[in-house]
């Protein structure tokens, strides 16, 4: 039987994690989650906390860094897919059911489609958009599920990736023609947005894309992330 490790890495997020760990459990089956792993890279607010307080919930300490955080709950998951989660991303009500249902069709890796909770135009076309199946309207905020023994044998994340860890790991799926996006909304923050602005903040990420396809390293993209993000 088909089951499912969520993995979750946080870093300050009492905000929003233990109102995720709670939408979880309400929109999903135990009989399908092995357990919900939430890795923590140095929270200095109320995180951990919170997450202890709720049962079958796996906290972990890891070295900051999102890949870094998910490798290491990858390692430690028990369910034969994995499900990365990003801490203000909420999915759809049964996606434990609708991520196995692709599964057992033969589909080793995805995402669900992503819906912001803005009312932005610009945010409510981006979120329409990534009903589609084009590698240019992915991204980590979408989530990610992909069966262990190919996330494995990929290596995982590329730890040497502070950002864009995600999209390097969904490049690798997208060419091994192994991706595929299911028609059901995830509700996912705007809060970068709200912060720096649409405009500016879409301008930064759009720079970071064409940055990695000219042939930017790692370093090279966090570096502009610091400076101009973060």
């Amino acid at each position: 039987m088909s089951k499912i490790s969520i993995v979750i890495p946080i870093l300050n997020e009492e905000v929003f994690i233990g109102k995720l760990i709670e939408h979880l459990h309400a929109n999903s089956s135990a009989k399908h989650i092995s357990e919900i792993i939430v890795v923590d890279g140095g929270s200095l607010d109320n995180s951990k906390n919170i997450v202890s307080q709720f049962k079958n919930t796996i906290l972990l300490n890891s070295k900051k860094g999102r890949a870094k955080q998910m490798n290491f709950g990858a390692k430690h998951a028990t369910g034969n897919i994995l499900y990365f989660l990003h801490a203000d991303s909420f999915p759809p009500k049964h996606f434990d059911e609708l991520i196995i249902n692709e599964v057992k069709k033969g589909h080793k890796a995805g995402c669900f489609r992503m819906q912001f909770d803005s009312n932005h135009w610009w945010l409510k076309l981006a979120s329409w958009l990534t009903k589609f199946s084009w590698r240019a309207c992915r991204g980590g905020d979408q989530s990610q599920f992909i069966i262990k023994s190919l996330f494995d044998e990929i290596g995982g994340f590329n730890e040497r990736y502070i950002i864009y860890e995600d999209n390097i790991l969904i490049n690798e799926l997208y060419a091994r023609k192994q991706f595929i996006v299911i028609n059901k909304k995830l509700k996912s923050s705007a809060r970068m947005y709200k912060k720096h602005g649409v405009w500016k903040l879409q301008y930064h990420y759009w720079s970071i894309y064409i940055k990695k396809l000219l042939g930017a390293d790692a370093n090279e993209l966090y570096n502009y992330y610091k400076k101009h993000i973060c």
